[in-house]
C-alpha cells in the first residue's frame, strides 16, 4: 500500500469508466490525485468518490486534445500539488466504420483524442515526472493496439500508435537514465461506456454494437484499476488486462500476420 502513499497522480478520463475506477483506488492507497474529463457531471461524481475517501483532489474539466489546454494544466497541477509522480493517460474514444465509409473528420476526432492525448499528457508533464526523481508514465492503449479488426482502422490507427509512441519512450528514458518508468497498457473487454458513448458511421445500428460489445465486456473497471497498479508496483512495460486480452495477445504471437484472416471472420460474425 505504500507504493503510492502521498505521490501526486493525474488521470484523464477520469469522469467514468477505467479512469474512475483508477482515481478512487490511486486515493484508497494514499495518493494525492488531479483528475480531469470533458465530462463535468461524470468528473463531479468521481471528484466525490475521491474525497470520500479523504484524499486530496483537484479535479478540472479538460479536453486532452487541446495541446496548449494541457500544457497550462501539467504547469498549474506541479504548482498547487507541489509535483507530479505519476500520469495515467487513460482518455479515449472510439468510433466504428470502415475506411470507405468514414470521412477525414472521423479519423482525426480519434486520432487527436487517443493518440494526441496521450502525446499532449506524456510532453507536458514529462519534465515534471522527471524532476520529481520517482516518475511513471502509464500510458492506455488497447487489445486493439495489439491486433487490428474490421471496421476499427481509426481506433487501431490511434492504439497501435499509443503502443509505439510508449514503447520508445520507455527506451529512451532508459538510455538518458531519467528516473521515469514507463508502462503500456492493453484492456481487453473491460465494462465501461465507451461503446455506448461511440461514434459509428452512417447507417450502423449504434445500439446492435453497443450489445455486441457488452457480450465481451468481461472485466470490470475496478479490477483493470487494480492490475494496472499492480503493473505499476511492479514497474511493468506492458499489462494486459482481461483473459481475453492475454488469449488473443497468443493468439496473435502463434498465428502471425494469419490472425487477420480468423479475426476477420469473427468480425463478420459479431457484425463489425
Amino acid at each position: 500500500m505504500t507504493h503510492f502513499t502521498d505521490k501526486v497522480a493525474v488521470v484523464t478520463g477520469a469522469g467514468s469508466g477505467i479512469g474512475r475506477a483508477l482515481a478512487v483506488e490511486l486515493a484508497r492507497r494514499g495518493a494525492v490525485l488531479a483528475i480531469s474529463d470533458v465530462d463535468t457531471a461524470g468528473l463531479a461524481e468521481t471528484q466525490r468518490l475521491v474525497e470520500a475517501t479523504g484524499a486530496r483532489v483537484r479535479g478540472d474539466v479538460i479536453d486532452v486534445a487541446e495541446r496548449e489546454r494541457v500544457e497550462e494544466y501539467a504547469q498549474l497541477v506541479a504548482t498547487d500539488l507541489g509535483r507530479v509522480n505519476l500520469v495515467f493517460n487513460n482518455a479515449g474514444i472510439a468510433f466504428t466504420g470502415n475506411v470507405e465509409e468514414m470521412s477525414y473528420k472521423d479519423v482525426e476526432k480519434v486520432m487527436d483524442v487517443d493518440f494526441w492525448g496521450v502525446v499532449h499528457g506524456t510532453k507536458a508533464f514529462l519534465p515534471h515526472l522527471i524532476a520529481s526523481g520517482d516518475g511513471h508514465v502509464v500510458n492506455v492503449s488497447s487489445i486493439f493496439g495489439i491486433f487490428s479488426m474490421p471496421s476499427q482502422s481509426a481506433y487501431n490507427a490511434a492504439k497501435f500508435a499509443v503502443r509505439g509512441f510508449t514503447e520508445s519512450l520507455r527506451q529512451e528514458m532508459v538510455l538518458a537514465k531519467h528516473p521515469v518508468k514507463v508502462t503500456c497498457v492493453h484492456p481487453g473487454g473491460i465494462a465501461t461506456n465507451i461503446a455506448r458513448n461511440a461514434d459509428q458511421a452512417e447507417g450502423r445500428d449504434h445500439d446492435e454494437l453497443a450489445r455486441s460489445f457488452d457480450k465481451l465486456a468481461r472485466t470490470s473497471p475496478e479490477k483493470a484499476a487494480q492490475v494496472i497498479l499492480r503493473g505499476v508496483e511492479k514497474g511493468r512495460p506492458r499489462v494486459l488486462i482481461g483473459n481475453d486480452a492475454r488469449v488473443l495477445d497468443a493468439a496473435v504471437r502463434l498465428l502471425g500476420s494469419r490472425y487477420q484472416g480468423v479475426f476477420a471472420a469473427a468480425g463478420r460474425r459479431v457484425g463489425l
